[in-house]
């Protein structure tokens, strides 16, 4: 643990200290958000702080790779697929933070990043199915690869349209990945399962956890620069890989009973981790589709849109989307690990009627005013 910790010191701290020269160059480049009737920023915004954010991912992988008890999980090749795609969609995140990219060249720059990660050696290979168990992919784990991480890549973009949130909604999914990965490896030992195949994830999880808490004290509102695409990108890759390396790299069969959890949880925990994304990527797919628009069209009705339309201020909507993260996060890796998870699911259930409670406040309040 205390070594997974170092690594997430040096990508917060790296990612730190280089935020404010990626905002000097942002604003020597001409890369900032000009506000537009969608944007809640009022004042012109430096962008790049993705650049920071590799920064910090990169030297925090170095020094892991350095540490002896971390070496080991650089025999395989996830952490180094991760590395080489993230500098591409970083590359890509960039060019479109200085001269806005149009959405499919955009797209078409994701896909060529995820296949760099693909033919670095990270893709799906297997699944745990309810009712099968481990089943081996052929070539469709490729596809189903590039799939899953469009979707997550996109999910954590859609969702970047507050101070913070792209950051904090990151470091949370990358804290609750390391929380199952570090307690299925911390229980490995026997069942003939390669430990550096679990903790190539939890590496991942604690570096980008790392890159996005040291970037948040300079976006969290007022924020003094935006991540921008090559911030975004770069977290949806990275819980992307992360994902792809726990989900389809070993059989959970395997496991020593202590630390078997059933096969639909794994498959399931990634879409829990970033449940708030996902369906905020959902609903702004259904709502432009039948409006007759492009599904990549810009628009102003995401969630925290919304919640800032029913009276929250801007932090309040901010923590409230980190709220329910944590919620569904937290409570999908507790409700995996457990051995009673129905009594997860019941405070998971209470916590989020609470957090209903919350979100509607200002609309009580309104009702009860008028």
């Amino acid at each position: 643990m205390r070594e997974y910790l170092l690594v997430l010191f040096v990508a917060a701290s790296v990612t730190y200290l280089l935020t404010p020269v990626a905002r000097r160059l942002a604003v020597r480049v001409g890369a900032q958000a000009e506000p537009r009737e969608r944007d809640v920023h009022v004042v012109p915004t430096p962008r790049l702080g993705g650049l920071a954010m590799y920064a910090g991912v990169a030297a925090a992988f170095l020094v892991a790779s350095r540490l002896p008890h971390l070496e080991r999980v650089f025999v395989y090749s996830d952490v180094e697929a991760v590395v080489v795609a993230g500098g591409v969609i970083v590359l890509v995140g960039v060019v479109d933070d200085i001269w806005p990219l149009d959405a499919l060249t955009k797209l078409a720059g994701q896909v060529v990043a995820v296949g760099v990660m693909i033919l670095q050696g990270l893709q799906l290979i297997g699944l745990n199915l309810p009712g099968i168990g481990y089943t081996s992919l052929g070539p469709e784990g490729v596809p189903l690869t590039v799939l899953l991480a469009l979707l997550t890549v996109n999910a954590i973009n859609f969702v970047d349209g507050l101070d913070g949130l792209a950051a904090g909604v990151g470091a949370i999914a990358a804290l609750a990945f390391f929380a199952f990965s570090y307690s299925l490896s911390t229980g490995l030992v026997t069942g003939g399962v390669q430990l550096e195949r679990i903790s190539s994830p939890t590496l991942i999880g604690a570096v980008l956890a790392g890159a996005c808490l040291g970037f948040l004290p300079h976006n969290f509102s007022p924020a003094r620069i935006f991540m921008g695409d090559s911030g975004s990108m770069l977290i949806g890759l990275m819980l992307a890989g992360s994902v792809t390396s726990l989900t389809g790299q070993f059989d959970f069969s395997k496991l020593p009973t202590t630390t078997t959890v059933p096969a639909l949880l794994p498959l399931l925990l990634p879409f829990a981790v970033l449940a708030v994304p996902f369906v905020d990527l959902l609903l702004a797919v259904v709502r432009r589709t039948r409006s007759g628009r492009s599904p990549f069209a810009p628009d102003k009705a995401h969630l925290h849109h919304r919640l800032l339309e029913i009276g929250h201020s801007h932090r309040r909507a901010v923590l409230i989307m980190y709220f329910w993260t944590a919620l569904l996060a937290f409570g999908g890796v507790a409700a995996s690990v457990s051995q009673g998870p129905a009594y997860v699911l019941t405070a998971v259930g209470v916590l989020a009627l609470v957090g209903v409670a919350i979100g509607a406040v200002p609309r009580l309040r309104a009702r009860t005013r008028g």
